[in-house]
C-alpha cells in the first residue's frame, strides 16, 4: 500500500494525521505520569490513571469497531438499513446485559482484577476475528450472507460481547474503590476516567473508521485489536498503583478460577446464536430485566431503612437509563446512516463524524467536572435525579434541533454538516450529566456486597436502551428497510418531544429521589476486620466486622 502525496489530500486525510498525533501526544503525557515517584497525580490517586489509560485503549477498539459497524453490516455484508440498525441495537445491547454475569462473579469469587484481564483477552481475540474477511466483490446479498465467514463475524461480535461483560463494570468499581465513599472528589474522578473513556473513543473511532472505509475493513479491525493488547499490557503493569483494589474477596482456588473463565467461553458460545436471532434478545431482555428487578428487591427488603431507600434511589436512576440510551444510540445507528446518505459530509468518511461526540466529551468534560466542584463548594450542587432530568431536555432537545435544520434547508436538500455539530454538542453535554454522574451514585449508595451486580445493573438497563435504539433504528428504515430522509425526520421529531416530557416528570420528583440517597448519613467502613493485621485495608477475604454474608 502506498501513500498519497500531501498535496492531494481531503479533509478525510488530515483529520486522520491529526488523530495520529494526538495519539503519540495522549501517549506521551502517559508516560510522563508513570514516571512520577508520587502516589498522586493532580489530586488523584495515581491508580485512577492507570485505569484511565487501560480504558482508553479498550474504548479505542471498541469504538473504532462500532464506527465501522454500521456501514460494514450495510456495504460490506449487505443487509438492508432496517436490518442492519436492529443488528446494531441488539450487538450494543448484548455489550451491556453481560456485564451482568461479570459483575456477579467477579463480586462473588474472581474479583474486579482479574475480571479485567480475562475480559481484555477475550476482546482482543474478538477484534483479532473481526479482521477476517470473505468473499469479496459479491453484490448479491443472498449469496454474500450464505458466505462462511459469516460466522466468523458473529463468533468475532461473540467475543467482544462477553470480553465487554467482564470487563466493563469492574474496571469501573475500582476506580470508586480508590476513594472513600465521603470523598468530595468521586464524581470529578469519574469524570477524568469518563475523559479517558472518550479520548479513547475519539481516536479510536477516527483511525480505526479511516483505514476501515479507505484502506479496507481487515486494516481498521485489525488496529482495533492491537489497541486492546495495549490497554492490557498497561493494565498489568500498573497493578502496584491500584493498591490492593479489585481483588478476589476471598480465597480462590485455581480449579474454581479456571471454572469461571469456561463459563466465560460458555457465554460466548450461546451470545454467538443470540446475537443472529435479534428478537430473541428482545424477549431476553424482559425476562432477565424481571429477573434481575425481583433481585434487586429481595436484597433491597433485606436492609435497614436507609441503605433500602438508597436502593429504591438506585432503581428510580436505572430505570431512566432506557430512555436516555435509547434515543442516544441513534448516533452509532440511524444517524450514522442519515449522516452517510442525506449530510453534506464535504468529502469526510463518514465514521469519523463519530468523533465527534468523544471530542466533545474531552472538551467539556474538564468543564464539567469543575462546574460540579464548584457549585458542591457552595452547596448548591444538583442532585443525580435533577443531572438527570437536564441530560433527557438536552438529548431531546437535539433531536428537534437537527429536525428543525434538516427541514430548514428544504425536502430533498443535503442537510448542512452543522446541524449534525449541533445535535452532537447537545447530546454531549446530555451525556456528561448521566452516564459520569450515574456510575458514581452507583458506586456511592449501593452497599459494598453489590456494588459489582448494581454497576452490571446500571449497564443492563443501557442495554435495554441500545435494543430499543436498534428498534427506533429499524423503524427509520421504513416498510421495505430502505431509509428516507423525511421518515427519519419524522421519528426524530416524535422521539425529541416524548424525552422533553419525560425530563419535565424526572424534575418534578426529583426532591422525592434525593431524600431517598440519604446523603447526609454515608458513612465509610472504617471498621474492617483484620484492618490492624495487613497493609491494604481492603485485600482478598476482608469484611466489615461483624458483616455475615
Amino acid at each position: 500500500m502506498g501513500f498519497k502525496n500531501v498535496a492531494s489530500w481531503n479533509e478525510g486525510d488530515w483529520i486522520a494525521a491529526l488523530g495520529a498525533i494526538a495519539l503519540f501526544a495522549v501517549l506521551a503525557f502517559g508516560l510522563s505520569l508513570g514516571g512520577r515517584k508520587s502516589d498522586e497525580v493532580v489530586g488523584h490517586p495515581k491508580g485512577l490513571f492507570v485505569l484511565f489509560y487501560a480504558e482508553m485503549w479498550e474504548r479505542f477498539s471498541y469504538y473504532g469497531m462500532r464506527a465501522l459497524l454500521i456501514l460494514y453490516l450495510t456495504k460490506f455484508w449487505l443487509f438492508g438499513d432496517g436490518k442492519a440498525n436492529l443488528i446494531y441495537g441488539a450487538y450494543t445491547s448484548l455489550v451491556y446485559i453481560t456485564p451482568v454475569l461479570g459483575g456477579y462473579l467477579a463480586d462473588r469469587y474472581l474479583g474486579q482484577r482479574k475480571a479485567v484481564v480475562f475480559g481484555g483477552i477475550l476482546l482482543a481475540i474478538g477484534h483479532g476475528f473481526m479482521a477476517y474477511e470473505g468473499l469479496q466483490g459479491v453484490t448479491d446479498p443472498v449469496v454474500k450472507q450464505g458466505d462462511p465467514a459469516l460466522n466468523v463475524f458473529w463468533f468475532a461480535l461473540a467475543l467482544i460481547i462477553v470480553g465487554s461483560g467482564f470487563l466493563k463494570a469492574n474496571i469501573s468499581v475500582i476506580v470508586g474503590q480508590l476513594y472513600r465513599l465521603t470523598d468530595g472528589r468521586r464524581d470529578s474522578a469519574y469524570t477524568i476516567f469518563y475523559m479517558g473513556v472518550n479520548t479513547g473513543a475519539a481516536l479510536g473511532t477516527i483511525l480505526v473508521g479511516y483505514l476501515g472505509e479507505t484502506v479496507g475493513w481487515s486494516y481498521g479491525f485489525g488496529l482495533a485489536g492491537i489497541g486492546m493488547v495495549v490497554g492490557l499490557i498497561i493494565f498489568a503493569i500498573g497493578r502496584p498503583a491500584l493498591r490492593g483494589q479489585g481483588e478476589a474477596p476471598g480465597p480462590l482456588a485455581k480449579a474454581r478460577e479456571y471454572t469461571l473463565y469456561a463459563i466465560g467461553l460458555a457465554a460466548v458460545a450461546v451470545i454467538w446464536l443470540l446475537v443472529q436471532y435479534q428478537d430473541v434478545v428482545g424477549n431476553l431482555l424482559a425476562v432477565a430485566g424481571v429477573a434481575m428487578l425481583g433481585y434487586t428487591l429481595y436484597e433491597a427488603l433485606k436492609l435497614p431503612k436507609e441503605p433500602r431507600e438508597r436502593m429504591f434511589a438506585i432503581l428510580f436512576l436505572i430505570a431512566l437509563n432506557p430512555i436516555f440510551w435509547g434515543l442516544f444510540e441513534q448516533a452509532g445507528g440511524s444517524l450514522s446512516l442519515y449522516t452517510d446518505k442525506f449530510v453534506d459530509r464535504g468529502g469526510v468518511p463518514t465514521s469519523l463524524f463519530q468523533s465527534i461526540n468523544p471530542i466533545y466529551i474531552v472538551l467539556l468534560g474538564p468543564i464539567f467536572a469543575g462546574l460540579w466542584l464548584m457549585l458542591g463548594k457552595r452547596g448548591r450542587d444538583p442532585s443525580a435525579p435533577v443531572k438527570f432530568g437536564l441530560a433527557l431536555f438536552q438529548v431531546g432537545l437535539g433531536f428537534l434541533v437537527f429536525v428543525w435544520g434538516a427541514k430548514a434547508a428544504g425536502p430533498g436538500v443535503a442537510t448542512p454538516v452543522l446541524f449534525v455539530f449541533l445535535i452532537y454538542l447537545l447530546h454531549t453535554m446530555a451525556e456528561l450529566c448521566l452516564s459520569p454522574v450515574g456510575l458514581s451514585a452507583m458506586n456511592r449508595l449501593t452497599p459494598r456486597h453489590l456494588a459489582s451486580f448494581i454497576m452490571g445493573a446500571w449497564f443492563y438497563m443501557t442495554a435495554v436502551g441500545n435494543f430499543i435504539a436498534g428498534k427506533i433504528g429499524e423503524a427509520t428504515g421504513g416498510e421495505g428497510g430502505v431509509m428516507t430522509q423525511g421518515g427519519t425526520l419524522s421519528i426524530y421529531q416524535t422521539i425529541g418531544w416524548v424525552s422533553i416530557g419525560a425530563s419535565v416528570v424526572v424534575l418534578l420528583v426529583s426532591p422525592v429521589v434525593k431524600r431517598w440517597m440519604h446523603l447526609d448519613t454515608l458513612r465509610d467502613d472504617d471498621e474492617l476486620a483484620g484492618q490492624a493485621q495487613l497493609a491494604e485495608p481492603e485485600a482478598a477475604g476482608f469484611r466489615v466486622a461483624g458483616e455475615t454474608r
